[in-house]
């Protein structure tokens, strides 16, 4: 990757952390094609603004596809693409060794000179 793509690699990897696009990437893997508001159902607590922003950043990226039906009412839905799978199955093994050792980085936080509690 070339230095000007710096960007790239920090908003792709943004995804990773962000736990609405995680969240949507991951509804969309266990529900197939969702709709709007099937997927904010299945996030909780989401504001339809961050809802609309992170699918917007994810179709962007290519993780995501949105298919407009063109009907009346309107009929949108979103499937996880190729690309989006393959990113799915990248960060779980981060997630979840980021989970193993939760209490070893609360010992850690804890143990640091610069912990305030």
């Amino acid at each position: 990757m070339a230095e000007e793509d710096d960007w790239l690699k920090r908003e792709v990897l943004s995804h990773a952390g962000n736990r609405w696009a995680f969240g949507i990437i991951h509804a969309l893997k266990e529900g197939g094609r969702l709709r709007h508001a099937d997927i904010r159902r299945r996030l909780g607590k989401v504001t339809q603004r961050m809802l609309t922003r992170t699918l917007r950043q994810l179709e962007r990226d290519g993780l995501i596809r949105r298919h407009d039906h063109e009907e009346i009412p309107p009929r949108v839905e979103y499937e996880l693409t190729h690309l989006g799978e393959a990113f799915l199955l990248r960060i779980i093994p981060i997630w979840l060794w980021i989970f193993e050792h939760a209490e070893d980085f609360r010992t850690a936080r804890l143990a640091h000179p610069g912990n305030i509690e």
